[in-house]
């Protein structure tokens, strides 16, 4: 067994087992409460950066699937990306030992294939109260066949560069354009480190996909005939995604028919006149209520976001309030005042998660007039 230790930036230190890949990561570190799930969540862009600790104890006893897996669209069928997006994993009890009808390798395993350092036999509950409380704080997670030099860690964690300077666009989205399925009519996405689960669901809907990187420009986007266009989710501060703000404008100025989702909804809120600033801990989990104002039900939803609307901004903005956390009254959906635009900060696509709010993605279809308002 390797050695593995965790350290926090205001000094707290965390001695475990290590696992998957020797070496030694700096990030963010975040915490997500889902039970499962952890091969989309390990994949999913917007965990680029940090390192993600699960609250539930037992982690990954239904091993990993094959990767080569594709649905008929060459999308992965099991991943949310092309490789693990987290610096390093965080868990209390790791299994060694997986059962799945569809496994491939066990999660330590995968770690190792995929160069990724982990971390077991450590309170993750101290951990995830210590991040409630302080906020999140970057980390260093360092593995190794070795003692590892506690003193050195630290001073490396303090030199390190700090998640909210990091630029992650040019490493989350892809360079060239990317065609899935061959309709006539078409969707674009920009891909702000784009989740499978949500191509998919365009596709589903019954639209050709179109994944442009996220830096496109309105000129490059209207060149494919849209129907319409989906900002997508991502990592990061939402105002250093200056091109893709720009872009977010003239698409609301030429009231082109627009979902935002997650990262996606904080660039239209600014587009839009609003602000946006970072939460304590975020939100990340796959248990979190939303109350739609419309009818003033509430949806179990999928998240994970550090940043958030600024719900005060809201009212010298274009946009109104569609939903809003159930916890703490957050932002978590808007739509446009006067024009065809709606943004949702959950997850709709879910994976993993509840499907509960499937029907956004029929909303968007509304928007661009091909059905009637999907009755939710």
């Amino acid at each position: 067994m390797k050695f593995g230790k965790l350290v926090l930036e205001d000094g707290t230190v965390f001695d475990g087992m290590g696992f998957g890949y020797s070496g030694t990561v700096f990030g963010e570190a975040v915490f997500n409460t889902g039970m499962v799930g952890y091969t989309e969540a390990l994949t999913d862009p917007s965990y680029s950066g940090q390192i993600l600790a699960l609250t539930y104890p037992l982690v990954g006893n239904y091993g990993v699937p094959d990767s080569s897996i594709k649905d008929v669209d060459g999308i992965p069928k099991y991943f949310e990306s092309e490789k693990i997006q987290i610096r390093g994993l965080v868990v209390h009890e790791l299994s060694l030992t997986a059962s799945h009808w569809n496994l491939s390798m066990t999660l330590d395993e995968w770690l190792y294939k995929e160069k990724i350092p982990g971390i077991s036999g450590i309170d993750t509950r101290e951990l995830t109260k210590k991040l409630r409380m302080s906020g999140v704080m970057m980390a260093a997670l360092a593995v190794s066949d070795k003692e590892i030099d506690e003193k050195d860690l630290k001073k490396k964690l303090a030199s390190a560069t700090s998640y909210v300077t990091e630029e992650f666009m040019d490493s989350v989205s892809t360079k060239e354009p990317r065609i899935y399925g061959n309709e006539l009519e078409t969707v674009v996405v920009i891909d702000t480190g784009v989740k499978n689960a949500i191509l998919r669901n365009i596709r589903r809907i019954g639209y050709k996909v179109i994944q442009l990187p996220w830096n496109s420009s309105i000129e490059k986007i209207l060149s494919y005939k849209p129907k319409g266009v989906v900002i997508s989710n991502g990592p990061g501060d939402p105002q250093k995604c200056t091109d893709t703000l720009k872009t977010a404008k003239s698409l609301l100025d030429k009231n082109i028919p627009t979902l935002g989702i997650c990262l996606g909804a904080q660039i239209l809120g600014l587009a839009g006149g609003g602000e946006t600033f970072k939460l304590k801990y975020g939100h990340r989990g796959q248990n979190k209520s939303c109350v739609n104002l419309d009818n003033n039900q509430v949806y179990v939803t999928s998240q994970n976001h550090g940043y958030g609307i600024d719900p005060d901004s809201l009212k010298k903005s274009n946009f109104k309030l569609w939903f809003s956390n159930a916890d703490d009254s957050t932002v978590e959906g808007i739509k446009h005042k006067e024009k065809k635009c709606i943004a949702v900060q959950f997850h709709p696509e879910a994976s993993p998660g509840p499907f509960d709010c499937m029907f956004v993605f029929e909303e968007l279809k509304r928007l661009m007039g091909e059905e009637k308002s999907a009755k939710r």
